[in-house]
């Protein structure tokens, strides 16, 4: 299979190489002329690289690439999802849970991974072809003035100057949604036939139900649900809790098995440089100096950071449960990004790398991607979701899955 890690490693050869011998001498690394080099253990097919732009919903593009993996793996066809489908009814349903709530709850662009199986059993899906959510005059998105005009609104239902709410409320939020990012069509034509949004998640083919969220912190039993105490998990969902090692094992049977992973994760870390497509936990981090700021997705993750930790492999924390727990309960770990993870690699000194999808455009030498070190994977993971059947048997069976 000609593979996006061929292409990749292709481009990275041509940057340094002459093209007639490119594909004979390239080495995926993490860079142009980086000094990590990389074995691939497993490469998943994956779509291509899309960009979020200035907007605050990773969740959906890292979920929707992920699912877009799954029916390629399903044998299902190649798909390009609509994000802002899923985000423009996340933020009906948050406007409605905001209001019951009388404001005592998050109301904002994020979500999280549950929230595509949430949106899609109620309302669908769509391709990106027919709803692109954008509908002010760009080709990127930008959700900055209608995040803020939205909040404002909920902000002032909830004081509720009337006495009572009126039953026009909703469709005033949906006609802002409508204003920014286009009304939703009853109908489309995909492929030479026509959809709706319900029918056209009927044929996708994706059974919702076998997905699943792991997680683990001790404040909570382990191999019991529960509900992740993140800002951004609006709809209460829960996870399952599995100790570190078993979250590790879980992620890496997955993909060595061929089934992607959804990875949320805090990215606003010393070792976590896209620019560098790294991240990655070292012993001593006071060799890593950043440089300037990088809110391009409102978060500091882009910033300019410089370290040998980046040119070549260096030794690496020790993660232990403590540890995790203690960076979470600190805000030191928090729902920063949602990622994708399509491969595994080893590096020169065998430590091993999820490969990782990102939704920053194609920015950095990889084309989008970067690799993520197994200790920043068992720090800094907040969640991660997967199809039931790439969790091994016997964790299967304690977490009561069938």
């Amino acid at each position: 299979m000609y593979s996006r890690l061929k292409t990749m490693a292709l481009g990275l050869a041509m940057l340094s190489a002459p093209a007639i011998f490119a594909q004979e001498t390239a080495k995926l690394s993490n860079k142009k002329d980086g000094g990590y080099q990389f074995t691939v253990v497993r490469d998943i097919e994956a779509t291509e690289v899309q960009n979020q732009g200035r907007t605050g919903t990773c969740w959906s593009f890292s979920s929707l690439s992920f699912f877009e993996s799954e029916l390629l793996r399903m044998g299902k066809g190649k798909h390009n999802l609509s994000e802002m489908f899923i985000a423009r009814k996340a933020y009906e349903e948050k406007a409605v849970n905001y209001v019951r709530m009388h404001g005592s709850f998050n109301f904002g662009p994020g979500g999280a991974f549950h929230d595509i199986p949430y949106v899609a059993k109620k309302f669908g899906m769509m391709p990106e072809e027919a709803y692109k959510g954008l509908n002010y005059g760009s080709e990127t998105h930008n959700h900055a003035e209608m995040d803020a005009v939205l909040s404002a609104v909920v902000k002032e239902l909830v004081k509720n100057p009337q006495g009572k709410l009126t039953p026009s409320w909703k469709n005033a939020v949906s006609g802002i949604l409508d204003a920014y990012l286009g009304a939703v069509p009853a109908e489309f034509t995909y492929n030479g036939k026509k959809y709706t949004p319900e029918s056209f998640a009927k044929e996708l083919g994706l059974d919702l139900n076998e997905y699943v969220l792991i997680s683990s912190f001790s404040h909570h039993p382990f191999y019991e649900q529960f509900v992740l105490e993140v800002p951004d998990n609006w709809a209460l969902q829960t996870c399952y809790n599995v100790p570190l090692d078993e979250m590790m094992e879980i992620a890496e049977h997955a993909v060595t098995k061929g089934y992607g992973v959804a990875w949320a994760s805090d990215v606003s870390e010393k070792g976590f440089s896209f620019r560098d497509g790294l991240a990655i936990v070292p012993e001593d981090e006071s060799t890593i100096q950043i440089k300037g700021r990088d809110n391009a997705q409102f978060n500091d993750a882009g910033a300019q950071k410089m370290s040998s930790a980046f040119d070549a492999p260096v030794k690496e924390k020790k993660i232990t449960q403590e540890m995790r727990q203690d960076a979470f309960d600190n805000y030191l770990t928090q729902d920063d990004h949602g990622m994708h993870f399509t491969g595994l690699v080893k590096d020169q000194i065998g430590t091993k790398y999820f490969i990782v999808k990102n939704s920053w455009g194609k920015a950095n030498d990889c084309d989008g991607y970067f690799y993520a070190s197994e200790p920043y994977f068992k720090f800094k993971t907040t969640n991660i979701m997967l199809h039931k059947d790439g969790i091994p048997k016997e964790l299967r069976k304690k977490l009561g899955i069938k």
